[in-house]
């Protein structure tokens, strides 16, 4: 059953809170963190259900978190920016969580939750050194989320790896990121209640 995504809320004019907003991306997130994996699978990629099925995954949801943060950090206040941020890396930790069953068998209560929180953070540090532009994460952020994911894919994947993330994962990830997130964050918007950044050609990780 296809997933139906929201992008912007009818709200008669009452202020829309960050964490309700991050819980719409997350879902999003999810759904295309699930769809790469079933693009990467019909491309002959090894992804099978277990360990690598969850890094995959947690990774892919880290990076979709991360993108995520340089739109919020183009378009919203530093404030209002930290906070959707913060709620949608507390809400991506709680889906894994909640799916840890399907993920990975086996794993102590909140464990899976407090390993994407890690990696959500971890990943942060690598992606701080390159910058979100007009057209998206430029090539060193891009490349640098398909040498992640090289990272989990079996010896004889690695060398086609950068091709199908880079070229195909990582544009379908931005288009829909970028469509949702401006009917969310334009929705309904006045000064009083999302004040915003003004409009910067790239973005870095600051």
């Amino acid at each position: 059953m296809a997933i139906r995504i929201r992008s912007s809320f009818h709200s008669r004019g009452k202020p829309r809170s960050q964490a309700s907003l991050a819980s719409v991306i997350a879902m999003l997130c999810w759904k295309l963190a699930i769809d790469s994996i079933k693009r990467m699978r019909e491309a002959k990629f090894d992804i099978d259900l277990g360990r690598s099925y969850f890094d995959f995954v947690c990774e892919h949801l880290a990076f979709l978190a991360h993108l995520a943060d340089r739109i919020a950090y183009r378009d919203l206040s530093p404030e209002l920016r930290a906070e959707f941020t913060q709620a949608l890396a507390k809400r991506l930790s709680e889906v894994v969580e909640d799916n840890a069953d399907m993920l990975i068998s086996d794993s102590p209560p909140g464990a899976c939750r407090q390993h994407f929180l890690a990696l959500f953070n971890q990943a942060g540090t690598d992606y701080s050194e390159f910058d979100y532009g007009e057209k998206g994460p430029d090539f060193g952020f891009r490349r640098c989320f398909a040498s992640r994911i090289r990272e989990g894919v079996p010896e004889k994947d690695k060398n086609w790896v950068y091709d199908q993330v880079m070229e195909i994962e990582v544009p379908e990830g931005v288009k829909a990121l970028e469509k949702t997130l401006a009917g969310l964050f334009s929705a309904g918007d006045d000064e009083e209640t999302t004040p915003r950044r003004k409009r910067r050609e790239s973005v870095s990780g600051d």
